[in-house]
């Protein structure tokens, strides 16, 4: 796997582009010499955030994390890639020739899947949704407590969601089609 590596307002000294290549490189086991990852080291005050970004054949894997030491983001960053790339491999399997293997180590798909690869819905819940604008479905969420809010927008009669931002902000999801 080629590893790419840029930073936004941080310095890339050699020990952060080596901890980073120790640590990605451990999913070579996974990965073939095709597969590209992008990452990204920034700097924002006392955030220290990685992005890693893995374009394959119709999907990417991606994780981004935040902390007060790179060093933690990168540790924190290659164990959730390594989740995703399990939980993908798992996908490729159930659809067993659906998808395109080129980018993973045959091994690796032909291993045997563990518990963990499988994703299991615990819960359901189903409710009412009644039509409401975004800025009440966020003072719905509020008095919830949730940090995320499915409702029916009185304006386009779609389900959307609203959703809470760091900084005290909100995010809006609408359908596209």
């Amino acid at each position: 796997m080629k590893i790419i590596i840029t930073g936004k307002n941080i310095e890339l000294t050699d020990g952060l582009k080596a901890a980073v290549e120790e640590k990605l490189g451990k999913l070579d086991k996974y990965l073939t010499d095709e597969a590209t990852a992008n990452v990204t080291l920034s700097v924002n005050k006392d955030r220290q955030k990685i992005e890693v970004t893995i374009p394959v054949k119709g999907h990417i894997i991606r994780s981004e994390q935040v902390s007060n030491d790179m060093y933690v983001s990168i540790d924190l960053v290659e164990e959730v890639i390594e989740r995703q790339l399990k939980r993908y491999r798992h996908k490729l399997i159930e659809r067993h020739k659906g998808g395109d293997t080129s980018f993973f180590h045959q091994d690796f798909i032909d291993k045997e899947s563990g518990e963990d690869d499988t994703v299991e819905i615990i819960r359901s819940k189903r409710f009412g949704m009644k039509p409401m604008y975004p800025e009440d479905a966020c003072v719905q969420m509020e008095l919830l407590g949730h940090n995320f809010f499915v409702f029916r927008n009185a304006e386009t009669e779609e389900v959307n969601v609203v959703y809470k931002r760091r900084g005290n902000t909100y995010g809006l999801i609408e359908p596209e089609f």
